[in-house]
């Protein structure tokens, strides 16, 4: 059975860092690309940002380009979302998907992606 889980969640003031964690148990996870999805109450999933098999594609989101960046360890089963310059719009449940399709290249759509994390809280205020 696939698991993600996400940590690394919580409360920073604006202009602060975070940076989100998904640890794995998939035995082939370097044969999966690998997403940060986020979800504002109300609203549908949203893509954040997504890598490859072996991190050496990612794609972006528009509202996060230049401040985020996602970063996969496939000796530790690990993907990373670092995330800078935090504003009050970026809290939401973030969550980590894996994906068998996007692991050519990260997809952005919520049906590319097989497997997800229970989500964690991220709240940027001051």
């Amino acid at each position: 059975q696939v698991r993600l889980r996400e940590s690394g969640g919580g409360l920073v003031q604006p202009g602060g860092s975070l940076e989100l964690s998904c640890q794995a148990s998939i035995r082939t996870f370097s044969q999966y690309g690998l997403g940060w999805f986020r979800q504002y109450p109300g609203k549908d999933r949203e893509f954040v940002a997504g890598t490859n098999y072996n991190g050496g594609k990612s794609s972006y989101a528009d509202s996060v380009k230049g401040r985020f960046f996602i970063s996969r360890d496939n000796a530790e089963n690990t993907v990373h979302l670092r995330m800078n310059d935090l504003k009050p719009d970026d809290t939401a449940v973030y969550y980590c998907a894996g994906s068998t399709v996007g692991a050519i290249m990260p997809g952005d759509r919520i049906s590319e992606y097989d497997y997800w994390g229970q989500g964690t809280q991220v709240t940027v205020s001051s």
